[in-house]
């Protein structure tokens, strides 16, 4: 392998190629189902496949097989087959997988900005879903095109771009259950959904959290009424909702009280929590926009250890409030006591806790003796468990290793991810020999989901340059019978309840 050609045609690739389809990409409004209720009479999905479907076509890859895939009433997912080339085996097999729905608009865009307008600005892409995850197929297809321009091996390659990321993955099993001989028995799982610590090395996620929340609603009246003839005597049913989620999280720590949702770290995992935060520093935090005087997290004040700080976003659990209903806007809200008020929540759990107990013990702890007899109610929108990654084979970890030096002069590190990836929790109890490498390009600021997203384009080459890297060493492990006998094919067993999204 040329290092420097894998280098130059990655970047040219992306120059001229892969940058124009993001922009046109991002103009695209096809927000994950979850989000638009009216997405197939809308069109924007079909209007993203189309768009990624016709540009795969394009692309010179003998043998290679573009397929959009739908099965009724189900998001599409665009299906590649990519044969072994240069000496590969078509027996072993490389999954590679993405996803092209996107997140909702979300407020406070900078000027000039905008979820659907793609702005370029430096090495920056700015707009909403071109990190997160419109690169993926492009990432994948240039990878694979690296090679063969050198003509060096590859095994055979799947790649899989589904539409229901965002939402939760819902559509998915059933894909890879009706793909399941097609998809053979990947041996390597390249996702390109991930995050970064920084933009000066490859990352790789070791474990996602898993996700339990839904709508918590407290009743108090059946209409609203003036608040000075009803407060002293009607309980307010914001303080009676804030009672209830005291309960599960003490409001002075951010500390989850309910002792099931907490879980031993695994050793290794405490070990490349404290390395990450060596590497990172304070970008652990001050990657976030706070504001002038906001202090992180730490579990003791006296005792400021970054460690913590990244294990309290990859291993613990955390509660956020993401939405609410029944207050009105300041603008139109009169004296007048509520009669409910409904917060949407969403608890991280960490990765090895189960996602159903964890959906149960939250139910528990809201729904018992409501206060005051208020009308409570929960509504649990997922309950899904997270992903620890398996044993990384020697090989991989070398793999990974030296494409992270070649490709950005530093080594590889290794960190929990605080998303979810609804995907790999499935995979790898589909494929429980296969070995995982889950990578991304969403570093400090790119605010995925939020306002200003961006894709740090540099990165976007140098991951793409990485995994033609690690492609090329699975097709070396292989001969070398590193790689065989691990996985299995996909079960077709019971299929899997709620998932948690990113």
């Amino acid at each position: 392998m040329d290092a420097q050609k894998i280098d130059r045609y990655v970047g040219e690739k992306w120059d001229d190629d892969i940058v124009p389809q993001l922009v046109e990409y991002i103009r695209i409004p096809n927000k994950s189902p979850m989000f638009d209720a009216d997405w197939v009479a809308h069109g924007y999905m079909d209007d993203a496949v189309r768009l990624m479907e016709a540009w795969a076509r394009q692309q010179p890859i003998p043998g290679m097989q573009v397929e959009v895939v739908r099965l009724e009433g189900r998001t599409p997912l665009i299906f590649i087959e990519i044969p072994a080339a240069n000496g590969g085996s078509d027996e072993d097999c490389v999954l590679l997988y993405g996803h092209l729905d996107k997140q909702p608009e979300m407020t406070g865009w900078d000027e000039g900005l905008g979820p659907w307008t793609p702005v370029l600005k430096g090495d920056k892409l700015f707009g909403r879903g071109g990190a997160d995850d419109g690169y993926a197929i492009f990432g994948s297809l240039a990878a694979i095109l690296a090679l063969q321009e050198q003509k060096l091996p590859h095994a055979r390659c799947v790649v899989l771009i589904e539409a229901c990321e965002e939402s939760g993955s819902y559509d998915l099993p059933a894909y890879v259950d009706h793909l399941a001989g097609r998809i053979g028995k990947p041996s390597l799982v390249v996702c390109l959904d991930s995050g970064c610590g920084n933009y000066e090395q490859l990352w790789c996620t070791t474990s996602l959290r898993g996700l339990a929340g839904g709508n918590l609603t407290v009743k108090v009246l059946s209409e609203g009424v003036h608040s000075g003839d009803a407060s002293g005597i009607v309980p307010s049913s914001f303080r009676l909702l804030r009672q209830l989620l005291s309960r599960i999280e003490d409001e002075n720590t951010g500390r989850i009280l309910l002792d099931g949702l907490h879980v031993d770290v695994p050793a290794e995992r405490l070990e490349q929590a404290r390395q990450a935060a060596q590497v990172l520093g304070t970008a652990v935090y001050d990657k976030f926009p706070l504001l002038p005087g906001m202090r992180p997290m730490f579990n003791d004040a006296a005792a400021e250890d970054l460690a913590e700080l990244v294990l309290n976003r990859t291993w613990r659990p955390a509660l956020s409030v993401t939405g609410a209903d029944g207050l009105p806007p300041l603008a139109s809200a009169g004296n007048v006591l509520r009669p409910h008020t409904s917060v949407k929540l969403s608890l991280r759990l960490p990765p090895t806790l189960d996602g159903k107990r964890a959906g149960e013990l939250l139910k528990e702890a809201l729904l018992r003796d409501p206060p005051n007899g208020a009308h409570v109610t929960l509504d649990l929108e997922k309950a899904s468990t997270g992903w620890n990654a398996p044993a990384q084979s020697p090989w991989l970890t070398r793999a990974i290793d030296a494409a992270s030096r070649e490709s950005f002069g530093r080594p590889a590190m290794y960190m929990g991810e605080g998303g979810s990836i609804p995907f790999m929790g499935m995979l790898g109890e589909k494929f429980p020999g296969a070995q995982f490498m889950i990578t991304g390009v969403l570093g400090p600021h790119s605010n995925a989901h939020g306002p200003n997203e961006f894709l740090h384009i540099p990165m976007g080459k140098r991951v793409t340059a990485c995994v033609a890297r690690v492609v090329a060493e699975h097709h070396h492990a292989s001969r070398r019978g590193e790689t065989r006998g691990a996985a299995v094919a996909p079960d077709s067993g019971e299929r899997h309840g709620a998932h948690g999204c990113c």
